[in-house]
C-alpha cells in the first residue's frame, strides 16, 4: 500500500454553491512515466518518499486513478486579461482533486495541472506539455528557495499522448499544491455574475480557510475589510519581491493573482540577466503591459479589480482605506528589501534615491542583475572580484561605489563581516535563468530527467557556495540571453 492512502483528505471548496465549479474525472493519459518527485515537500505532507509506489504516483498524475476522497472538479472564475474583462475563464485543464493537511496543520490544495478537457477548456484539448510543466515545476522551487511566497510542484509526470502545439509535444501533468487557488477572479465571477450573496459567502469562505484569525472580528464588515486590507497587503509585498529580485511574471491577469499573495500561475516569466527596467518577458505582450517596471502599477491595478468586487458587500470609505494599503505594503516591502541587499541596517532620507540611481546605472550598461548584487556583497573585501569588472566601461559605477562607500560608513559596515554575511543571504548566487531550464527541458524530451533534478536541488539553496555547480551561477551564453517565451503550454 502506497503511503499516499494515509492521507487525510477534505474537499471544502465543494460546500461552496455549485455556481463556482463543476465535477469533472481527468481524462488518462497513457504510459505514465514519473519525471521528478519533490521529495522535501512529500516529507513535508507527511508522505515517505522512500516507501512511495512511484508507479502508483505516475498513474496518479496520469489521470488513471484517484484517491479515495477525492472529489476532482473544475473550478469557475473570471478575470481581466491584459486589460479586458473574460467573463468565460475558468480551469481549462486543470481539476482541484483534493486539500490535505501536513505535518504542521497546514492545509494544501491538490491541484492536477493537465488533466484534461473541462467546460472552460474553450475548444482547447486541456492538456499541458512537458516544455511548460518543468519550467512552472523548477521555477516555483525556485522562488520557494529565495523565499517568495509561490504555490509549488510536488512531482511531474510525462505520457506518450501527442499534444499539438506550435508542433507536436509531448504531454505531462503537474500535481500543483497551494495553501489556496482562490484568486481575485473568483471573487470577480461572484460580483459580475452571482451578485452580493455570493460574494458574501465566497469571503466567509476565504476566512475561514485562509485567514481564520480574521473571524474575531466583531462585525461582517470589520471582517471583510480586514479581508480586502489583508489580500492587498500580501499582493503589494509579493510584488515588491519579484522587484527587489528581479523576477518577471508576464502574465499579471487578475485570473492569474492569488488571494493569500502567492506567486501564481508561471507561463512565460523569466528572471532577469542583463537588467533592463522595461523588459518583456513574453513575447505575446506586444504593448508592454506586463514589464518589468509596470509590474508595481499592474498590481495596483489589479487590486482595483478585487476592490471593485467587494462593494458588494462593502462602503466605499472602507474600499478606498483597505486599497490605500497596497501602496503602503508595496513601498515598506520594497525599500526594505532593496535596504537588506544593500547590508544596510538603518534608515536614511537618501536610500531610495541610491536604489533608484543604482537602477538606472544598472539599466543603462546591461549590467547582470543577479552578478551584480552578488559581487556587491563581498564589497569591502580586497580579495573579492572587482564590482567594476561586470561594466564595458569600467569607471562607470564610480560615482555610485563612491557615495555606496560612505553610505556603509556611516553605519561602520564597511569591513564588517557580519555584513558580507547578511548579503550573501539576501543576495542569491543561482537563479533559474531561461537557458537553464531550456537545457534541462530538451534533455527531457528526449527522455532524461536528471538536468530537471540536479537543476532542483540547485536551486533550493540559492544563497548558498555549490563548489560543484559552479557552471549554473555564470552569466548565460549569448544565445540563452533573448529566448522567446510564450503563453503557448
Amino acid at each position: 500500500m502506497s503511503s499516499l492512502e494515509t492521507l487525510n483528505i477534505q474537499n471544502t471548496y465543494t460546500a461552496l454553491p455549485e455556481s463556482f465549479f463543476r465535477r469533472v474525472m481527468p481524462e488518462p493519459l497513457h504510459d505514465p512515466k514519473l519525471v521528478s518527485l519533490n521529495e522535501p515537500l512529500a516529507l513535508q505532507l507527511g508522505l515517505n518518499p522512500e516507501t512511495l509506489d512511484r508507479q502508483a504516483l505516475a498513474e496518479l498524475g496520469a489521470g488513471q486513478w484517484i484517491l479515495e476522497g477525492m472529489e476532482p472538479l473544475a473550478m469557475k472564475y473570471t478575470g481581466h486579461q491584459f486589460g479586458a474583462y473574460n467573463p468565460d475563464l475558468g480551469d481549462g485543464r486543470g481539476l482541484l482533486l483534493c486539500e490535505t493537511l501536513d505535518r504542521d496543520g497546514r492545509r494544501w490544495d491538490w491541484h492536477l495541472k493537465g488533466a484534461g478537457r473541462t467546460p472552460w477548456s474553450r475548444f482547447g484539448d486541456g492538456r499541458a506539455v512537458l516544455r511548460s510543466t518543468i519550467r512552472e515545476y523548477l521555477c516555483s522551487e525556485a522562488m520557494n528557495g529565495l523565499g517568495i511566497p509561490t504555490t509549488r510542484g510536488l512531482f511531474i509526470v510525462s505520457a506518450s499522448d501527442p499534444v499539438y502545439r506550435e508542433g507536436q509535444e509531448t504531454a505531462a501533468t503537474l500535481m500543483r499544491l497551494a495553501r489556496s487557488h482562490l484568486r481575485f477572479g473568483h471573487f470577480e465571477y461572484a460580483f459580475y455574475h452571482q451578485g452580493e450573496e455570493a460574494v458574501r459567502t465566497l469571503a466567509d469562505y476565504t476566512i475561514q480557510t485562509c485567514f481564520p484569525d480574521l473571524q474575531d472580528h466583531p462585525s461582517a464588515e470589520d471582517r471583510y475589510e480586514a479581508l480586502l486590507t489583508r489580500i492587498l497587503t500580501r499582493t503589494g509585498q509579493l510584488i515588491a519581491h519579484w522587484q527587489a529580485i528581479g523576477f518577471a511574471h508576464g502574465v499579471m491577469n487578475t485570473d492569474n493573482m492569488s488571494v493569500i499573495g502567492d506567486t501564481f500561475d508561471y507561463g512565460p516569466f523569466a528572471f532577469l540577466d542583463d537588467f533592463q527596467a522595461g523588459f518583456i518577458s513574453n513575447h505575446s505582450d506586444h504593448n508592454g503591459r506586463y514589464a518589468f517596471n509596470q509590474q508595481p502599477l499592474i498590481g495596483f491595478w489589479n487590486s482595483q479589480c478585487l476592490a471593485r468586487a467587494f462593494t458588494a458587500i462593502l462602503p466605499e470609505d472602507n474600499i478606498r482605506r483597505a486599497l490605500s494599503q497596497y501602496e503602503t505594503a508595496y513601498n515598506t516591502a520594497f525599500l526594505g528589501n532593496m535596504r537588506r541587499k544593500l547590508g544596510v541596517t538603518t534608515e536614511q532620507e537618501d536610500d531610495l534615491s541610491l536604489v533608484m540611481d543604482l537602477f538606472r546605472l544598472l539599466h543603462e550598461h546591461r549590467v547582470d542583475y543577479t552578478l551584480f548584487f552578488r559581487r556587491l556583497s563581498h564589497f569591502g573585501n580586497p580579495d573579492a572580484a572587482p564590482i567594476r569588472d561586470l561594466f564595458v566601461n569600467r569607471e562607470a559605477c564610480e560615482d555610485w561605489l563612491t557615495r555606496y562607500r560612505k553610505r556603509l560608513e556611516t553605519e561602520g559596515s564597511l569591513t564588517d563581516t557580519g555584513r558580507y554575511d547578511r548579503m550573501l543571504a539576501t543576495n542569491p548566487k543561482y537563479i533559474l535563468r531561461n537557458y537553464l531550464a531550456q537545457q534541462a527541458i530538451e534533455q527531457a524530451q528526449q527522455g532524461d530527467y536528471s538536468e530537471v533534478n540536479r537543476l532542483l536541488a540547485v536551486l533550493r539553496q540559492p544563497y548558498d557556495e555549490q563548489p560543484d555547480y559552479e557552471r549554473y551561477a555564470k552569466e548565460p551564453p549569448d544565445w540563452g540571453r533573448k529566448l522567446s517565451i510564450s503563453c503557448s503550454s
